[in-house]
């Protein structure tokens, strides 16, 4: 089947439901794996006969895939986020968009001063205080039930934190029991704003702030055992733009502007106070993959002296435009541009060296229990090809790399679940990911090997899901 043929099914929209689906498991799972996988991305691209003009801004849904610890077993839940701008788009046939579609989410951004941005949180999930909460790029959340994925309504921090760009890729910390968060206020100056949410609480803390004059468009950052480092590309936007006619839609109020380079600002997790910044070249960034401290001396026993970010590059903003719905097949094919890279930031000074690790990627992955240490394995979605893309697996240490791909095979995030007996930083342990199948016209859900990436089971869902963006494997 053509390549043109697999992307119109990934960019068609899914109203079908189901609720604890069991799912025909071809191969076997590990007996140890009981948790769920839940992954959030757009599912509803048209509203009375009208479409969307970006990815990212198709309605949200949810989907769970949840296991027992059988063999055999794998129950699937997907249902649509009933969020405001759900409802409205289901009474009066119009979608307010959030990133690149224009019309009414430009006025809503015009009104971002004001408290009234869209609710469409289709990009990620985190589990805050018992609830699952779905999140997007403003700061708005929706609660859901964690295992029916019934929107509970509007998720309210207990904290008087506010911003106007929310980075809804948060970073729980397995080992220090807290999730780092990012917000983004737009002002004179506009300011990134860091805090820690400590586990089992809804009370996020401030942790410190960068000032800027341009704020940056940051989709994520990194972070260390004791830094949190803030990855300022040069693509960029004048607040008071935002306020004036010509433009059609919030990504329009960035441009690209290299002169400025990329910039590492990094912050003391504790104090919040700014330890360094470091420039080195242009660089995009939508995804880091992890970063670590790397101490002085020839074994690294001494004090930190650089930080190793790692993170998927691209040389410029092309990618944003690549992905409106109209382009995206072609972008697909052609856009291999996002490059594994490893940078190293000096905390006292100095320029900052990189080298790449693996060609052509995104969604990048790390086992939770490797994030903020010195690590070994990244698993990523490889770039397409017409026939299909594929699962890479990348050892940062030897440089080697493995593949698994299927003719007619689009896969999504993978995610590793590490092996339960398995100690740091071993690969035992499978990788989660779906796939959009486009030869059944249909999405299977893969369970590969960790260390081989040979299939080790499949669940063929009973519809072929649109492509989504991000996931989390939640232990019960």
């Amino acid at each position: 089947m053509s390549m043109e043929a697999g992307f119109e099914l990934g960019f068609a929209s899914l109203s079908n439901e189901v609720t604890d689906r069991s799912l025909a498991v071809e191969g076997s799972l590990p007996d140890w794996l009981d948790g769920a996988l839940v992954r959030n991305g757009p599912a509803t691209f048209e509203a009375g006969g009208e479409r969307v003009e970006h990815w990212f801004d198709g309605l949200a849904m949810l989907h769970r895939f949840a296991f027992d610890g059988r063999e055999d077993a794998v129950r699937y839940t997907n249902r649509s986020l009933r969020s405001e701008t759900y409802r409205r788009a289901m009474e009066t046939g119009e979608i307010s968009g959030q990133f690149a579609t224009g019309g009414g989410y430009l006025r809503r951004i015009r009104q971002l001063l004001f408290g009234d941005p869209t609710d469409n949180c289709n990009v990620h999930v985190a589990r805050v205080d018992g609830s699952l909460v779905a999140m997007t790029e403003v700061p708005r959340y929706v609660a859901c039930d964690p295992e029916t994925l019934e929107s509970r309504g509007e998720f309210a921090f207990a904290d008087a934190l506010t911003g106007h760009v929310n980075c809804a890729h948060v970073l729980p910390d397995p080992h220090r029991g807290e999730t780092i968060g990012l917000l983004t206020t737009f002002g004179r100056p506009s300011e990134y704003m860091l805090y820690r949410l400590p586990d089992g609480s809804r009370s996020r803390e401030r942790i410190g702030s960068v000032t800027i004059e341009d704020p940056a468009y940051l989709h994520s950052f990194a972070l260390t055992e004791r830094f949190v480092v803030l990855t300022e590309h040069p693509f960029v936007t004048t607040p008071a733009s935002f306020l004036l006619p010509g433009r059609d839609s919030f990504v329009d109020h960035y441009d690209w502007r290299p002169e400025r380079g990329t910039r590492f600002h990094v912050l003391d997790r504790e104090t919040g106070e700014r330890v360094a910044t470091a420039v080195t070249d242009p660089w995009f960034v939508f995804h880091h993959v992890n970063a670590f401290e790397a101490g002085a001396g020839p074994n690294g026993d001494g004090d930190a002296d650089e930080l190793v970010v790692d993170l998927v590059a691209y040389p410029n903003a092309d990618v944003v435009d690549g992905l409106y719905l109209t382009e995206a097949a072609d972008w697909f094919e052609s856009g291999r541009d996002g490059h594994l890279r490893r940078f190293r930031v000096p905390l006292g000074g100095g320029p900052v060296a990189s080298e790449p690790l693996y060609d052509g990627c995104e969604l990048p992955r790390v086992a939770p229990g490797d994030r903020t240490k010195a690590y070994r394995y990244v698993y990523a979605q490889g770039a397409a090809t017409r026939d299909g893309n594929h699962v890479a697996k990348v050892d940062v240490t030897t440089g080697e790399s493995h593949r698994w791909e299927e003719s007619g095979l689009f896969v999504e995030e993978p995610v590793f679940v590490r092996a339960p007996d398995a100690e740091r930083p071993s690969d035992e342990g499978v990788v989660l990911v779906t796939a959009l199948n486009t030869n059944e016209r249909r999405t299977d859900l893969l369970v590969l090997d960790g260390e081989t990436l040979d299939e080790r089971a499949r669940a063929p869902l009973p519809h072929a899901v649109p492509f989504g963006f991000h996931g989390r494997y939640l232990e019960e």
